[in-house]
């Protein structure tokens, strides 16, 4: 009997892949199978109990149904030493649909305490790096969604174990050949080892080519032979763990998200706020939007938007409280004139799964939103809305993270190894990284002046709900958006004025937001009746955001002394750079901030811990905050020396 699906076909209850017309594994047994090709050979268990690293990180050629990781986090839980994380990373063009990945997850209830969770993240797989967190950040997947051939030239890592599971090399050859065997060489840390079940001369050749050693050893089952190996030396040097304490400046979601993401991992954070309490400034509106604005067009502010709407999605999946703290109602983004009908039409043939973004009619829109809606657009089911007070509280409610409140930090000097920082003449504190968080005040220091950030005023209304205005179910977008009510109030906004960093509510901003109001939806503008200005309730803040409008990730340059070594002509090499070693910045976010702050704080994390990247490396590149600094001096070539 065969059972077909999108991806996968069922014979005899065995899942084949419509794609290669070849089994996901073995039908004798495919735990057995994955046991004794890739946790066995890579010798796993052993590794894991002498483990002194911090890190150990496994990557794989085809992801199918999950099986290896779920019996590498199996086997992981069982022996690794409780400091270390493990951090899996896998290809997979054709990603199993959620209900085929569960259907075929059920056939080994022994995993069940592992697969429900992965299960349970297993959504919006959309092309591109997709990032899975289990056990509290101890395990983590990394799935990229594509063509290998193309994914893993983006990815930045030192791989500890790699598994060379695609489909047989003679139903899917493109999986094993020179190009793809250079990219594993090339992500192999010292002592990589690595297993397969095939035993095809050329892998085996094309290996030992790349300087592995390779040995067949018995296969599984009525498999007679595969292959293992490793770059030699065999074990990989044991080095004691470096300082692992930071300074973050910022109480804003980008220095609560920063300092998240490096206590997650095992650090001891001080997180500096110059406020009594935290997300006082921009990220203290009582509603911010999930919002990502795509294009049809494969560009950076389109990816790190794309990139991190699911990551924020995953992390108030686990941080707050659905319907009070946050809610994924659905966003609406309406098409309003001829341009964003073009850009809807544009996104819509990119391809994207229809469980994360589908185009909608104005009828339909109407359905989902609960209220009369002039325009169809693109329908995100998953959007939806944040209090951003509520998840910079959550985020900072660590035990690794110390708050200092209402201590402001003036200036940074380096001494020795670390970097302290103060205010007018007391050291409030001293560690050997620093990242900077504090948005627009970023360039207050001194090793920061020189960052073109822009601070930008923005001013929300707030306006009591009315009976039917309370009908809104979901988030609705035109060049501004309303939410639907919390606490009894819709939140409508915002207004831009670069430059303007005058806080006062004006009366003007409280017009332009209703006109907008009025043009997404005049029946909803109707519903909550005509208020006085003078009534009318708001807050102003200031954004900040930078002259190409992608916000600001990695390590800093000391401007002055590439004024110094700068010449014109000459051929500066990236080694040359003048890093201020352990200072970082995390800003320039925006009006999207709820979005991109977490992802980049992701990506300081990665680099700080040496971990795969939280994206493809060419959007790290783009996120680089001395691409200003370089290309003003010639330099643009070295924009992303610290990705590589």
């Amino acid at each position: 009997m065969i059972q077909e699906h999108g991806t996968i076909k069922w014979r005899d209850g065995q899942p084949i892949s419509t794609q290669f017309d070849d089994i996901y594994f073995s039908r004798d047994s495919g735990i057995a199978e994955t046991r004794h090709v890739f946790l066995q050979h890579n010798h796993l268990e052993s590794r894991w109990k002498e483990l002194r690293a911090t890190l150990f990180t496994i990557a794989e050629t085809g992801f199918g149904t999950g099986l290896n990781f779920l019996c590498s986090w199996q086997l992981w839980n069982s022996c690794a030493p409780v400091h270390a994380r493990l951090h899996f990373v896998s290809c997979e063009q054709y990603p199993l649909s959620h209900d085929e990945l569960s259907q075929a997850l059920a056939l080994w209830p022994e995993l069940a305490a592992w697969s429900r969770p992965l299960l349970e993240q297993y959504r919006d797989l959309a092309p591109g790096f997709r990032r899975f967190s289990f056990d509290g950040g101890r395990v983590t997947l990394s799935l990229l969604v594509g063509d290998a051939r193309a994914t893993l030239p983006e990815l930045r890592a030192k791989v500890d174990a790699w598994f060379l599971d695609g489909f047989a090399p003679a139903k899917n050859p493109q999986l094993w050949g020179p190009e793809l065997l250079a990219e594993i060489s090339r992500l192999a840390a010292s002592g990589c080892t690595f297993a397969t079940y095939t035993c095809v001369g050329e892998v085996k050749r094309g290996l030992r080519a790349l300087g592995f050693h390779v040995e067949k050893v018995p296969g599984f089952g009525s498999k007679r032979e595969m292959l293992r190996g490793a770059l030699l030396p065999e074990t990989r040097p044991q080095t004691a763990s470096h300082d692992r304490r930071a300074i973050v400046i910022g109480g804003g979601i980008s220095g609560t998200s920063t300092a998240y993401s490096l206590a997650s991992r095992g650090w001891q954070v001080t997180l500096i706020e110059r406020h009594d309490s935290l997300a006082m400034e921009a990220s203290g509106n009582p509603q911010g939007v999930l919002y990502p604005r795509l294009s049809g067009h494969n560009i950076p502010l389109s990816r790190v938007a794309l990139n991190g709407y699911l990551h924020t999605l995953a992390l108030l999946r686990k941080s707050l409280t659905k319907g009070r703290d946050w809610d994924e109602c659905g966003l609406l983004q309406q098409v309003f004139n001829a341009r964003e009908a073009k850009r809807v039409e544009e996104v819509l043939a990119t391809g994207l799964p229809l469980e994360l973004v589908r185009g909608v009619d104005a009828m339909e829109a109407s359905v989902l939103a609960g209220m009369p809606m002039p325009h169809g657009g693109l329908w995100f089911s998953a959007g939806g809305w944040v209090n951003p007070p509520a998840l910079c509280r959550a985020l900072a409610d660590h035990p690794n993270i110390k708050l200092q409140t209402s201590t402001e930090a003036l200036r940074l000097e380096r001494m020795n190894q670390n970097w302290q920082v103060w205010n007018e003449s007391t050291c409030l504190a001293e560690t050997p990284v620093v990242i900077l968080a504090g948005a627009n005040d970023c360039v207050r220091f001194g090793q920061s002046a020189h960052l073109p950030l822009i601070p930008v005023r923005g001013q929300i209304t707030q306006l009591p709900a009315s009976r039917e205005s309370t009908g809104l179910r979901a988030v609705v977008c035109t060049e501004g958006y309303i939410s639907p009510a919390r606490l009894g109030q819709h939140c409508v906004g915002a207004s831009f004025s670069a430059n303007d960093q005058n806080l006062d509510l004006r009366g003007l901003d409280h017009v332009h937001n209703l006109a907008m109001l009025r043009q997404l939806s005049p029946d909803l503008y109707q519903s909550l009746g005509i208020i006085e200005l003078e009534a009318l309730q708001g807050r102003a803040s200031l954004r900040c955001t930078t002259p190409d409008y992608l916000p600001m990730a990695g390590p800093l340059l000391s401007a002055g002394e590439v004024v110094e070594i700068y010449r014109p002509g000459s051929r500066l090499a990236a080694t040359q750079l003048p890093w201020l070693t352990g200072l970082y910045v995390n800003s320039g976010h925006g009006s999207k901030g709820m979005l991109t702050a977490p992802l980049c704080s992701e990506i300081l994390a990665a680099m700080l811990e040496g971990e795969p990247m939280a994206v493809d490396a060419g959007l790290a590149r783009a996120l680089d905050p001395n691409r200003f600094l370089l290309r003003g001096h010639g330099l643009k070539r070295l924009i992303g020396a610290a990705i590589g």
